[in-house]
């Protein structure tokens, strides 16, 4: 097969699910950690309001606690006049000053704002009406007792933790980190810093992709650079084996002469490389393995289509062993194509897209590339846009689904 292309290639879809078929995928072991520290974790276990939010009917706004019946039908020109009292109960035209947060009196059921009063000595003009409860949070309005508050399988943003530190909780179950090994093959690499040969180049492939990883909440474990060598990727991929969860390698993956990690792989357990070639641009020489119930992806070496390779593959991966309650896929806006997109037919092609907005509509500006090595046009480029199979290319102002990695640029409107 060597030196003569791929024979056959599989469909993402088809490729994807004979990795899940040949898989037992299991959530990671749960921990406890700290409230403070668990932005962005898995939450492990549903939680559950032990009390109602608020605890108490509560003032909204700065104002005074009134009866609302008191100031039907006041206005600037026709104020009402109530007497400020200090007691926590509140009778016929009266009122209580009251601060956002503070409980609502007993016998008050409003809040009439600050703003709409005006205060002359021991009593307070109303200018305007309110209603019943307006400007009150009542008790469990938010969360009631019993309530599910945060579910299990979803990623905690700082909205999420804010909810549990007012049911006064201090620590969360989480699920642990998945753990990646990340491998590079290839004679042609050096560390970067290192020295180099004139045929050599710095390898940044362990840098990127465990970066992805850290976006995910996985833990990359670094197995270095291996030569190659069907023994030495061999070896290095065991010590993967005993550190981590999934298995990722970079290069060595298409069917030249030194692409020998497909080998070394099958080597390894069984049933070895089920995948090797997805229809696919770019990151058509992926492989997908499975070894004793691991996972290991090969990816290849050229940047650009080392990361699609993983938006593809270990994405979804990872998001199954984070117990994520789906999978996290990347944001999506409705845009234009800028110009004419060309494409193969029979590969789904990933095409880097600068996606702009501009008069409250979105287009997509395809970045000139040939080849995955470019990894500049990943920098230049804030998503990506899919081409099917059964398309020979796009038109200039066709309608796409974008998928963001980063900001959209806003344009000016006379630009």
């Amino acid at each position: 097969m060597r030196l003569r292309g791929f024979q056959k290639l599989t469909p993402i879809e088809n490729a994807l699910q004979l990795l899940f078929d040949n898989l037992r995928i299991e959530r990671s072991n749960l921990i406890t950690i700290p409230l403070h520290e668990a932005l962005n974790r898995v939450l492990a276990e549903d939680i559950i309001a032990k009390e109602d939010i608020p605890r108490f009917d509560r003032s909204a706004v700065d104002g005074y606690a009134v009866k609302a019946e008191d100031t039907f039908e006041a206005s600037p020109f026709k104020p009402k006049t109530l007497r400020i009292i200090d007691e926590n109960e509140v009778g016929e035209k009266q009122a209580k000053q009251v601060w956002t947060g503070n409980p609502i009196p007993k016998g008050a059921n409003a809040v009439v704002m600050l703003e709409n009063t005006n205060r002359i000595n021991s009593k307070i003009e109303v200018w305007t009406s309110v209603t019943p409860c307006e400007n009150v949070s009542k008790k469990g309005e938010d969360i009631q007792k019993g309530e599910v508050a945060v579910k299990a399988g979803t990623r905690l943003k700082p909205q999420h933790l804010g909810l549990i530190a007012a049911l006064g909780i201090v620590e969360v179950k989480v699920v642990e980190r998945p753990k990646i090994a990340i491998l590079a093959t290839g004679n042609e690499l050096v560390e970067i810093g290192g020295k180099r040969r004139e045929d050599q180049i710095f390898e940044v492939n362990r840098l990127i992709l465990s970066a992805l990883c850290r976006e995910l909440d996985a833990e990359p474990v670094d197995l270095g650079i291996a030569k190659d060598d069907v023994e030495e990727i061999f070896g290095k991929i065991k010590k993967g084996f005993e550190r981590a969860d999934i298995i990722i390698t970079t290069g060595g993956t298409s069917v030249g002469v030194s692409d020998l990690v497909p080998e070394a792989v099958n080597n390894i357990g069984r049933p070895g490389v089920i995948v090797h070639g997805v229809a696919m641009r770019p990151a058509m020489p992926t492989a997908l393995a499975v070894a004793d119930g691991k996972p290991i992806i090969i990816l290849s070496g050229n940047p650009v289509a080392a990361m699609i390779g993983f938006e593809v593959f270990a994405r979804p991966l990872i998001c199954k062993m984070l117990g994520l309650k789906k999978e996290e896929r990347r944001l999506t806006v409705k845009a234009k194509t800028t110009k004419r997109v060309s494409t193969v037919l029979g590969r789904k092609t990933f095409v880097r897209v600068r996606v702009l907005q501009r008069n409250g509509e979105f287009f997509a500006e395809p970045i000139s590339a040939r080849g995955s090595g470019k990894i500049s046009t990943m920098t230049k480029a804030n998503g990506y846009i899919v081409v099917p199979e059964n398309r020979e290319g796009l038109e200039e102002g066709e309608a796409v689904s974008a998928h963001l990695f980063d900001n959209v640029e806003v344009v000016d409107e006379d630009v």
